[in-house]
């Protein structure tokens, strides 16, 4: 990784090696430029955190959310994580896991949406 501390390397490829599967079958149809042609890599490293999936070109950042994520505490934490990211330039959308299992095809509309709206805003 360009640029990157060795441990953000590393944390990066544990990361991507223990992938949960929800991640995994979303990375399935997003990888290789084969999702409107956009290139997302898995786990990029913004600051103190990883991003799930992150499109740089369009400054999108795409998250998948398991059970942890619904106590006050996280979602407190995930509150001030998106700002974090949001102060970097990156637009941030959140999906379930189960959104990811049971509703795939809507979970790609919705990112190829953000992907497009946000194309938009980077040309101008």
């Amino acid at each position: 990784m360009r640029g990157r501390q060795p441990w953000q390397t590393h944390r990066s490829r544990t990361l991507r090696a223990n992938a949960p599967s929800a991640e995994k079958k979303l990375w399935s149809k997003l990888r290789n430029r084969q999702h409107g042609g956009h290139k997302f890599i898995r786990q990029l490293p913004v600051g103190p955190y990883f991003a799930d999936f992150a499109c740089r070109d369009v400054m999108l950042i795409v998250e998948i959310d398991g059970e942890t994520h619904h106590t006050d505490q996280q979602v407190a934490h995930d509150r001030r994580r998106d700002a974090y990211l949001r102060d970097a330039g990156f637009r941030v959308i959140r999906f379930a896991n189960s959104h990811v299992y049971d509703e795939l095809e809507g979970v790609l509309r919705t990112i190829a949406e953000a992907c497009a709206e946000q194309r938009g805003k980077t040309a101008k």
